[in-house]
């Protein structure tokens, strides 16, 4: 299957530049709203809702805001947070959308409804916050997955290990020396092939994970403690394809897929010699790293007018 490349100088410019007229089936504009696998930080995907009365425990009030929320698309969190206490007994919440569009459509048709309990909610975007100082990072494996099910269906695509390697000497001179003879230093790096068969495309990404382990190490804790960096790699590498990945959905609801192409990557050939192929690893016995892109990640003093 070949590769789906879009070359793009700026996100921005390519946002507009695919913000042009589609035409449906009874000729109507059709808008292309476009989601990326990253945290989303801009300040018009963040809703706040106040007036949240203290009759509910924050269980309860989690689980109502992300099924009434998320029935407007996909959703990146959901906060509970209680009021100062300087202010009325309760709650408020803030929603965090990946698209724009979906978070400006969720507060219009939600604010001032009753939703899950018998008095009005107060319902707005936010609208004023300086996002300079945020950089947006990729989102942590179980949000690319949680993303991808959303808009693509759980066999809507699939990835597989391309090579896997140990690439432990081969490290340079950035790489960590060892703090003495009893230390051994591991690195392994991955290459990962995604696929989304519905629409043509399929794009690589690159995973590295690296530690130092204790020689004086058992062989099965070093046997396990390899298998856990291996994941890691692995996971990285899925979430490096993930990122390259564009979602352009429309306002009938389909949904288009571009794969951004680095220039200035370089990617070894499947065959390439030298290269370890791996066809099939069950990490299921491996202990998983934990997401690292977590609700920390997003600043919380969203001021709103």
């Amino acid at each position: 299957m070949g590769n789906c490349y879009c070359d793009l100088n700026l996100a921005g410019s390519y946002t507009r530049k695919t913000r042009t007229v589609f035409k449906d089936r009874i000729s109507m504009d059709i808008e292309v709203d476009i989601i990326e696998f990253k945290v989303p930080v801009e300040n018009n995907k963040t809703i706040f809702i106040w007036d949240i009365q203290p009759i509910f425990s924050e269980a309860y009030i989690f689980e109502s805001l992300w099924r009434v929320y998320s029935a407007f698309g996909a959703l990146y969190l959901v906060k509970v947070c209680p009021n100062a206490t300087v202010a009325e007994p309760g709650f408020y919440a803030l929603v965090k959308f990946y698209s724009a569009v979906q978070a400006s459509k969720a507060q219009r048709a939600t604010d001032k409804q009753f939703l899950f309990q018998n008095s009005p909610l107060k319902v707005r975007l936010s609208t004023k916050h300086n996002l300079a100082f945020y950089t947006s990072k990729p989102l942590s494996l179980s949000k690319c997955l949680d993303l991808a099910n959303h808009y693509l269906g759980f066999s809507g695509w699939s990835t597989r290990i391309i090579a896997l390697k140990d690439i432990s000497k081969y490290v340079d001179a950035e790489c960590p020396e060892e703090d003495d003879s009893q230390s051994v230093f591991l690195k392994y790096g991955c290459i990962v092939e995604l696929t989304i068969p519905q629409h043509g495309v399929s794009c690589q990404g690159v995973g590295v994970a690296e530690k130092i382990i204790d020689s004086a190490w058992d062989p099965e804790e070093k046997l396990r403690r390899r298998g856990t960096l291996m994941k890691q790699a692995k996971d990285k590498a899925v979430v490096g394809a993930f990122e390259k990945v564009l979602l352009m959905v429309l306002g009938n609801g389909k949904v288009a897929i571009e794969c951004r192409f680095d220039p200035d990557e370089i990617l070894p050939e499947a065959n390439s010699e030298g290269v370890i192929k791996v066809n099939d690893i069950s990490w299921n016995e491996f202990d998983g790293a934990a997401d690292s892109n977590a609700e920390q990640d997003f600043p919380w003093d969203l001021p709103v007018d």
